[in-house]
C-alpha cells in the first residue's frame, strides 16, 4: 500500500479516479473502495479522494446516487428529455415519451426545475427491480414565469410564497418592483431573472387580487394560477355580438325539420346553457324516432375567425364552485346556442330508429332546426318519472325505458359504472358556504347520459368504421380519414394489483385475471360498497386507478364504456373537441353525398396536436376546479375549529392520514407528528401507519373520529386531530 506523495500533481490525481469509473461505468463506488483501486492507504489522502470525487459530481462527471457513493454519469446513453412533476415531500418525477417510464428524482437532484418544466435528466442505472432515479442536467423549457401568492413585505425587500406546493422556492422581490402590493397581498409574480437553480428566483408584481383569504382575491387567484382568463377581450365580445342570428330561409330549407316533433331539454336547474335536446315520435310500424339535437356551434363560429381562435385556446368552459368561465362568449352560450324553449334554434342532430327492443333500426346525421318545447329540470323530469304525472308523461317514461335498456346492454358488454357522488355547496350572496349536499345521479340524469352516449357512439363508429371502409371518388384521402376520438386505455396492471390488495384489506374482493372480468369484478366492487361509508373513498381509489381519458386522431376505443369507438359529439358550447367533431362529421357527410364541402379538414398532424391540447386543457380545469372546491371546504370548517367529525381514512402517505368527513365530504389532513400515544412509522408496501410501540395501525378505510385543528384558508389545508378509531 502507498501513501500520496506530495509531488504527484492533484490533476493526474483526479484523472485516475475518473479512470477508475470509466473502466466500471456501471459500478458504485466510494472514497474506501477508490482508495483500495489506488492502492491508497492513509487517511488524509483517502479524504482527499472523496473531495476530488465531490469535485468529478460538481462538473457532471459523476453522480452521487447516495451519501458518499459515486458512479460515472453517462449523459449518452441514460439521457432523456421529460417533464417535472413535483410531489408533495418536494421532490418530483419525470414522465418521458422515449422511456414509457417515470424516473424519480430526489428534490435535491430537481436541480431549480419545477413543475411542468421540461428538463433534460441523466438516469441511474438500476440493479434488481428497483425504480428508475436520475438528476436533471438540464432545464430546457420553463413551465411557465408568473406565480400565484402571498407576498411577504420586510423593511428591505419582499418574497413571494408560491400558492402551489409544487413551486418550492420562495421568490424574492426588490421593494421597487412591488406595484403597491402590500404584506398579506395575493399577487401575480412575473420572473425577471434566475441565473441558476440554486439561489431564488428574482420577479416583480405584475397583478394585486387583494388581501390573501378574501372570497374574491381567492377565486380570482385560481384563474390566474392555472392560467385561465376571467373575461373575454373586447374583440372576442365584439365578434360574437356582430353575429348575425336570424334564421333565414336558406338556412331552413338546407335542413331536415323538426319544429313540429316534440322535443325537449332536461338540464341542472341553474343551467344556463342548453346544448342538447331530445325529440321524440311514435312511428308507423311501432317504433321509435328519437333525435338527439345538438347546438350548432359550427354554423356561428367558422374556422380561423377571432371567436374560433379564442375557443380553440380556452377548449372547455371551467366550473368553479361560485362561477363558470365560459369557452365562448354569453352572446353565443346563453343565446344563439342555447336550445331554449319556444326559440327556434338550428342544431346538428344524430336521429335514430329504435324498437322496443332498444335496437338501433336505422340512423341519419346532419343538421336540423328544432322547436323545444319545454325546459325540464333533472328534478322536474325525476318527478314525472317517479309519479308518472305531469307533462310529456308518456314520452318521459318511453325515453326512460329505452334509455335503461341500452345502459343493460353497455353494462352486459363490460362497461364501468362509476356513479360518482357529488359534493355540492350551498352559497349565500356573497359566496360563503352556508350548508353541504350530495348530489346523485338519478333516473333522469341517467336517461340523457344514455342517449348523448348513443350519438357519441353511432358518430364515431360512423367515420371510424363504415366509412373508413369506402372508396369515394372524389375523396383524396381514400384510404384513412382523421377524426377526433375520445380514447380511453385499459388500467395499468400494477395500480389494478395494488386497488385489488387495498380493497381486500377493507373486506371486498377485485378479480384481475383478464380485462373483460376486470369489469365486471369492479361493477361488483362498486355496487357492494354503494350505500357503505367507504363508498366515496372505494369510488375515488378506483377512478384514479383507471388511465385517463384523451382527445386523439389515433383510435383504440374507449376501455371505461366498452365502446370499440368514441367520440365527443354532444357538448360543442362548453367544449372544442365536439365543434371539431361537428366540422369533420360535416365534411364527409359532404363529400360522401357528392356535395360542395362546408369545411376543409385540417392535417392528420394539425389535428393530433389540438386533441393534445384539449387534453392538456381539460386537466387544468379540473385541477382548477379541484382548487375552487378545496377552498370552500376549508372555508366551510372555518368557524367549525374544535368540533368532532365521524370520518374515513381516505389516504396515507408518509407525512400523514388523509380523513374524509363522511357528513360534508372535507379532506384533512391527520399528521403523524400530531398524533399522541406513540411514534407512528409509514408502511409503504402495506399502505398504513402503524405505532412503533403499540403497533396500532391506520389503513385506508377505517372509520375514525377527528377533531377541526387548523383551517387554513391560505394554503387550503384542513387540519384534524385523531380522537378515535374503529368506534362505529
Amino acid at each position: 500500500m502507498k501513501k500520496i506523495k506530495q509531488s504527484k500533481s492533484r490533476k493526474l490525481l483526479l484523472q485516475e479516479v475518473y479512470e477508475v469509473f470509466t473502466k466500471n461505468p456501471s459500478k458504485y463506488y466510494n472514497y474506501k473502495q477508490i482508495s483500495a483501486q489506488l492502492g491508497i492507504s492513509h487517511q488524509s489522502d483517502k479524504m482527499l479522494l472523496l473531495v476530488i470525487m465531490e469535485e468529478l459530481s460538481e462538473k457532471n462527471l459523476l453522480v452521487e446516487k447516495e451519501k458518499g457513493k459515486f458512479c460515472l454519469k453517462n449523459i449518452n446513453s441514460n439521457s432523456v428529455i421529460g417533464v417535472v412533476d413535483i410531489i408533495q415531500s418536494g421532490s418530483g418525477y419525470v414522465i418521458s415519451a422515449e422511456t414509457q417510464q417515470d424516473t424519480f428524482i430526489k428534490q435535491k437532484n430537481l436541480k431549480g426545475a419545477l413543475g411542468g418544466d421540461t428538463v433534460q435528466i441523466h438516469i441511474y442505472p438500476t440493479r434488481n427491480s428497483r425504480k428508475a432515479e436520475g438528476e436533471v442536467v438540464k432545464i430546457i423549457k420553463r413551465s411557465k414565469s408568473d406565480f400565484v401568492g402571498i407576498i411577504k413585505v420586510s423593511q428591505k425587500f419582499a418574497f413571494l410564497i408560491p400558492d402551489n406546493s409544487k413551486n418550492t422556492k420562495d421568490i424574492f422581490i426588490p421593494l421597487a418592483n412591488l406595484k403597491d402590493a402590500i404584506d398579506g397581498d395575493k399577487v401575480i409574480v412575473k420572473i425577471v431573472a434566475w441565473n441558476d437553480g440554486k439561489t431564488n428566483p428574482t420577479g416583480e408584481v405584475i397583478k394585486v387580487f387583494g388581501q390573501a383569504g378574501l372570497h374574491t382575491t381567492e377565486m380570482h387567484a385560481i384563474l390566474a394560477e392555472y392560467g385561465l382568463p376571467e373575461e373575454f377581450e373586447e374583440n372576442v365580445e365584439q365578434a360574437a355580438k356582430d353575429i348575425n342570428g336570424d334564421i333565414t330561409s336558406e338556412d331552413i330549407a338546407s335542413r331536415r325539420d323538426f319544429r313540429n316533433i316534440t322535443t325537449f331539454t332536461i338540464d341542472p336547474i341553474d343551467a344556463k346553457d342548453f346544448d342538447d335536446a331530445l325529440s321524440i315520435k311514435k312511428l308507423e310500424n311501432n317504433n321509435w324516432e328519437i333525435g338527439v339535437h345538438i347546438a350548432d356551434v359550427s354554423h356561428y363560429v367558422m374556422p380561423q375567425t377571432v371567436l374560433d381562435d379564442e375557443a380553440f385556446n380556452r377548449a372547455t368552459s371551467v366550473y368553479l364552485v361560485d362561477r363558470v368561465v365560459p369557452m365562448l362568449p354569453e352572446v353565443l352560450s346563453n343565446n344563439l346556442c342555447s336550445l331554449r324553449p319556444n326559440e327556434e334554434k338550428l342544431c346538428f342532430s344524430a336521429v335514430f330508429e329504435i324498437d322496443y327492443k332498444a335496437q338501433i333500426i336505422s340512423q341519419w346525421f346532419g343538421r336540423t332546426i328544432i322547436l323545444s318545447d319545454k325546459r325540464f329540470s333533472y328534478e322536474e323530469a325525476q318527478q314525472v318519472l317517479e309519479t308518472k304525472q305531469g307533462e310529456y308523461v308518456e314520452e318521459l317514461l318511453n325515453l326512460n325505458e329505452l334509455a335503461a335498456i341500452l345502459r343493460k346492454e353497455r353494462f352486459k358488454k363490460g362497461a364501468i359504472g362509476f356513479d360518482k357522488i357529488e359534493v355540492k355547496f350551498i352559497l349565500d350572496k356573497e359566496g360563503k358556504p352556508m350548508g353541504v349536499f350530495f348530489k346523485e345521479a338519478k333516473d333522469s340524469n341517467k336517461l340523457i347520459e344514455d342517449f348523448m352516449l348513443l350519438a357519441n357512439r353511432k358518430v364515431a363508429e360512423y367515420i371510424g368504421s363504415a366509412i373508413l371502409k369506402k372508396s369515394v371518388s372524389n375523396d383524396k384521402a381514400k384510404s384513412e380519414r382523421s377524426f377526433v376520438y375520445r380514447i380511453h386505455d385499459r388500467p395499468n396492471e400494477d395500480k389494478l394489483r395494488d386497488f385489488s390488495l387495498l380493497v381486500k384489506g377493507l373486506g371486498y374482493s377485485l378479480k384481475t385475471s383478464n380485462h373483460k372480468e376486470i369489469a365486471a369484478s369492479l361493477n361488483q366492487l362498486l355496487a357492494d360498497a354503494k350505500g357503505k361509508k367507504e363508498q366515496g373513498m372505494i369510488e375515488q381509489l378506483a377512478i384514479r386507478t383507471m388511465s385517463k381519458a384523451v382527445y386523439s386522431t389515433q383510435n383504440i376505443g374507449h376501455y371505461g364504456l366498452a365502446f370499440d369507438y368514441y367520440t365527443h359529439f354532444t357538448s360543442p358550447i362548453r367544449r372544442y373537441p365536439d365543434i371539431m367533431v361537428h366540422r369533420l362529421l360535416q365534411y364527409y357527410l359532404d363529400v360522401d353525398n357528392n356535395r360542395k364541402a362546408s369545411f376543409t379538414i385540417l392535417d392528420p398532424k394539425v389535428l393530433e396536436n389540438q386533441c393534445k391540447h384539449s387534453s392538456d386543457m381539460e386537466k387544468v380545469a379540473a385541477d382548477a376546479e379541484r382548487s375552487s372546491i378545496k377552498y370552500k371546504q376549508v372555508e366551510f370548517l372555518q368557524d367549525k375549529i374544535g368540533q368532532l367529525f365521524d370520518g374515513v381514512v381516505s389516504g396515507v402517505t408518509e407525512w400523514g392520514l388523509f380523513v374524509e368527513i363522511i357528513e360534508n365530504g372535507c379532506e384533512g389532513l391527520v399528521r403523524l407528528r400530531s398524533m399522541e400515544g406513540d411514534f407512528y412509522l409509514y408502511d409503504e408496501e402495506n399502505h398504513c401507519v402503524f405505532g412503533k410501540r403499540t403497533k396500532n395501525k391506520y389503513q385506508l378505510g377505517d372509520k375514525v373520529k377527528v377533531k377541526v385543528k387548523k383551517a387554513d384558508l391560505v394554503k387550503k389545508q384542513l387540519d384534524f386531530e385523531m380522537m378515535e378509531k374503529n368506534y362505529f
